[in-house]
């Protein structure tokens, strides 16, 4: 089953549930544009390097499409038309006025000299061409970019069309960014995770928190979960996986990791494989890196109490229904990491309106959003006797078909 496929289970799983019938489903599931680039620079050493771009627009109807770029290898058509899908159904769930899109481009950014990167981003941002702005499409970062893409595609759209902060959310602060935007995914996931734990009778303070992928999201996640009292026991990235059951220390680790060091080899903790890891018994499971780690081989291996999806997709259907089966509490990619758009959102509101928010009245709208959200679909969980996934698709779907049938086709 293909990453869009996988996203269009668990559609028409709610859709059923709503009796949306097979005309509005149709009308949700099939992207808007799909848009291929074949892009060329020079490299460093002279030769000539060729790349593929990707932009997918998949729905707009509750107002611009908002999607982040992907620099990885495993990027391709499948891959970020799922991701748009995604998109919609995140912008919907924490209610912010977006559609959903997504970008990248199929290239191992590790492999490529920052000027390289600055080339090549800003010759896909010509190729975009009027396909984003401000109301129509507003890309952020995501897997391997950052402040500084985002800084070179805000100046490549301005140089066509004007000063332009808007184009792009997640830019550095000295470009219009947003205060608590580098932090929002992992914050977002943390005030989930803390609702989630309390509504359990298992409080944050003391629990055990293992999360694969210690990249921006999966660090600051780890950071606000260990400043909320919990141990963290496990972590990984892209060099190896470590356990420790007494707790990592955090004040060694987090710069460590932040200076782009391998975590595995870092001293303190007990090196493993990424499925003892994902396995080990915890109370609580953030997969923060790339999808499809859940299988229907690895879920009845799994011993946390409850899963947070800090990364998009992480989930495979089958495992999903293992999990259901168990009694684990799976909250959703869909709610958890809605943190970075939320935020995102709030950074184009700034720029439209030529100001600027402080941190902890970023901090604290988000708060808001993320417990909103959480609470709406709690309630739809309860009053449906339906897992968390599809409560959050039952929400999402329900903003966006109405908003669909209300514009007209």
């Amino acid at each position: 089953m293909s990453a869009f496929d996988r996203t269009n289970y668990y559609l028409r799983r709610a859709s059923d549930l709503m009796k949306l019938g097979d005309r509005v489903e149709r009308l949700l599931i099939y992207p808007e544009a799909e848009h291929r680039f074949e892009m060329a620079i020079e490299l460093d050493n002279g030769e000539l390097g060729l790349f593929t771009g990707y932009r997918m627009h998949h729905d707009s109807s509750r107002g611009p499409m908002k999607g982040g770029l992907r620099y990885h290898p495993s990027v391709d058509q499948d891959d970020v038309l799922a991701l748009a899908s995604l998109m919609s159904w995140k912008t919907a769930v924490v209610n912010v006025p977006y559609g959903g899109a997504k970008g990248g481009i199929n290239c191992d950014p590790r492999s490529l000299s920052p000027g390289e990167l600055e080339r090549l981003t800003r010759k896909f941002v010509q190729r975009l061409g009027p396909l984003i702005g401000p109301q129509t499409d507003v890309p952020a970062p995501d897997v391997n970019t950052n402040a500084q893409i985002m800084a070179w595609v805000m100046d490549e759209y301005s140089r066509r069309e004007g000063f332009t902060p808007a184009v792009v959310t997640g830019k550095p602060l000295e470009l219009h960014g947003s205060a608590g935007r580098e932090a929002a995914t992992g914050r977002g996931i943390i005030y989930v995770t803390e609702a989630v734990c309390r509504d359990s009778g298992m409080p944050l303070e003391g629990a055990r928190v293992i999360v694969q992928g210690f990249g921006n999201v999966g660090s600051h996640a780890a950071q606000l979960a260990e400043e909320a009292g919990a141990k963290i026991i496990g972590v990984s990235d892209i060099s190896g996986d470590l356990l420790n059951p007494e707790g990592f220390d955090m004040e060694r680790l987090l710069p460590y990791a932040r200076a782009r060091r391998p975590l595995a080899e870092f001293d303190g903790g007990q090196p493993v494989s990424n499925e003892e890891l994902l396995t080990a018994e915890c109370d609580v499971l953030i997969p923060a890196a790339l999808g499809g780690v859940f299988t229907k081989e690895l879920a009845p291996e799994v011993r946390a109490r409850v899963i947070v999806e800090g990364a998009n997709g992480p989930t495979t259907p089958e495992a999903d229904e293992i999990f259901e089966q168990r009694g684990i509490t799976v909250i959703p990619d869909i709610l958890a990491n809605a943190g970075g758009v939320t935020v995102s959102y709030f950074e184009w509101v700034q720029n439209l309106q030529s100001f600027r928010w402080t941190e902890e009245e970023v901090n604290q709208k988000l708060h808001a959003t993320m417990t909103t959200s959480y609470q709406t679909i709690s309630r739809v969980v309860k009053e449906r006797n339906v897992s968390w996934r599809t409560a959050a698709y039952v929400v999402a779907l329900g903003r966006v078909a109405r908003a669909t049938v209300l514009r007209g086709l």
